[in-house]
């Protein structure tokens, strides 16, 4: 049995193990780090509305083993990526158009231009599961993706009008990023996971020292190009599913690693449209041609959300889960949930 929730100090652990397993940008193997995530997402979490600076807001979803009580994945929302004092940095991907007369000869250049964003969008990231779990039967990495488009639904006034996305993308046998090495490094003398590590306080080293004008990509090593916007293979059920829901590609990459930027209105979130909320009811069992729901509710011990199947009708809706009996709930509580799986 899996439950989310938001984070809690208790999890630190938990969660710094789970930051040892892959390596990943937003869940740093960084257990200050990791500390001022839940600190902070508990914060964010107790605010009942929005609150007077969104950049200082994350929230931060576990996904919990019921029975062992162990965290055993997270995902995250920052309310704001990209401020006055640290902006979002980004390269934007586009064309120059080059012609001579003389030789009656041209050529269509692909360029990558340094960008800076000071009123950023929302920010999803920070999806992580415990690697023996992908795969599994009760999609669980998915659970942990559908939890942020469904808090988000449920707390508009917390977020801003546009979500986005950092995709990873593919790094050599090495695990080295292509696009860093053909760049970054030659620029700031420097690995990528130092600049990453020193990105998290202080940004004025990119915008000082990464070039300012045209990066031609045709003097770009072949395997940097081919990595350029695109995903590895860990990252494609991710670019696939934020596609089916209506996110985009936004002719942006990562200037340090060349991972593709989505983004899409929240209101435009086909999740979030399908969103329904109002008394749920749970029951001994339902209909088995009723649809699976991810169902979330907020109650004075935070937020919590779980999948199980159910039965809408009009604003009451049944709801059948071994979890009522765990989490010592009778009668008709009010929630929201969202399509998981038809």
């Amino acid at each position: 049995m899996y439950l989310i929730r938001e984070a809690k100090l208790d999890d630190l652990d938990d969660l710094y193990t789970l930051s040892q397993l892959v390596n990943f940008i937003n869940l740093p193997s960084d257990r200050k780090v990791i500390e001022y995530l839940i600190k902070s997402s508990t914060k964010s979490f107790s605010n009942k509305g929005p609150s007077k600076d969104f950049s200082k807001d994350h929230y931060l979803f576990v996904l919990e083993e019921v029975e062992s009580n162990k965290v055993i994945g997270a995902s995250m929302i920052h309310a704001q990526h990209g401020t006055e004092d640290e902006p979002h940095f980004y390269l934007r991907v586009g064309q120059e158009h080059k012609f001579s007369k003389t030789i009656n000869t041209g050529f269509i250049h692909g360029t990558l231009k340094l960008g800076l964003e000071t009123d950023g969008p929302t920010e999803i990231g920070g999806l992580i599961l415990h690697p023996e779990l992908r795969g599994n039967n009760q999609k669980l990495g998915k659970q942990l993706s559908f939890v942020r488009f469904l808090y988000m639904g449920m707390n508009r006034e917390k977020f801003k009008e546009e979500i986005h996305s950092e995709l990873m993308p593919p790094f050599d046998d090495e695990g080295k990023s292509p696009l860093w090495e053909a760049i970054g490094r030659r620029f700031m003398n420097m690995n990528y996971p130092e600049a990453d590590l020193l990105s998290r306080n202080n940004k004025e080293f990119i915008l000082s020292l990464f070039p300012s004008e045209n990066i031609y990509e045709c003097l770009l090593p072949m395997q940097a190009r081919n990595a350029l916007g695109k995903v590895g293979k860990d990252t494609l059920p991710v670019k696939k599913m934020l596609e089916s829901i209506g996110f985009h590609y936004i002719n942006e990459v990562d200037p340090f690693d060349g991972g593709p930027h989505y983004r899409c209105p929240l209101r435009e979130i086909t999740l979030i449209k399908n969103m329904k909320s109002g008394d749920f009811k749970p029951v001994s069992s339902v209909a088995e041609t009723d649809k699976t729901h991810l169902v979330g509710f907020q109650d004075d011990q935070g937020f919590k959300a779980f999948v199980c199947k159910t039965n809408n009708q009009d604003n009451n809706i049944e709801c059948e889960s071994e979890f009522f009996t765990k989490l010592n709930m009778d009668g008709k509580f009010q929630a929201s949930s969202i399509p998981f799986q038809e």
